[in-house]
């Protein structure tokens, strides 16, 4: 089993179309209940990362613990050269872009079960915003396996 994956994924959607929630009101007159769940857009967002993961080669999630290093990058705007005059350097800050941290909550999501076991083995998170680079909006992932300690015993010679 691969113990590191680069995968090029669609842009995430924002994790407020990823999750919604409902309130449920029982018909005995009890308390109202909110109830959040996944999107059938997100559901359809999910369907289409495992696909993706399966076709580069992955057939079963790394197992154990996991680096993940994420590079978003946002679709680029039919203005842009005309903002990095005006702006310089710091042009794509005005640039429409998904926040990172929603970002990596859809990613871990829709990853998890599909090519890591769960997302409480997540160890080391690297997020970055890239420059838009003129190619279709996207995510390049890379997750690697993370090896464990080993435990080498006692250090007073108590472990045999």
């Amino acid at each position: 089993m691969s113990s590191c994956i680069t995968l090029t994924l669609p842009y995430p959607i924002s994790a407020n179309r990823y999750w919604a929630t409902r309130v449920i009101t029982p018909k005995a007159g009890g308390r109202p209940q909110s109830m959040t769940y996944v999107t059938p857009e997100a559901r359809q967002y999910k369907e289409r990362v495992a696909w993706m993961v399966k076709a580069a080669g992955l057939r079963a999630p790394i197992e154990g613990r996991v680096a993940l290093h994420v590079k978003l990058f946002p679709h680029r705007p039919l203005d842009w050269q005309t903002r990095q005059r005006k702006l310089g350097a710091v042009w794509d800050d005005t640039v429409q872009c998904i926040d990172l941290g929603n970002a990596e909550k859809v990613l871990s999501d829709a990853l998890k079960g599909v090519a890591f076991g769960d997302d409480k083995w997540l160890r080391d998170i690297h997020l970055q915003r890239m420059e838009p680079d003129g190619g279709d909006a996207r995510v390049v992932v890379t997750i690697t396996a993370v090896p464990s300690a080993v435990v080498q015993g006692d250090l007073l010679g108590a472990a045999a």
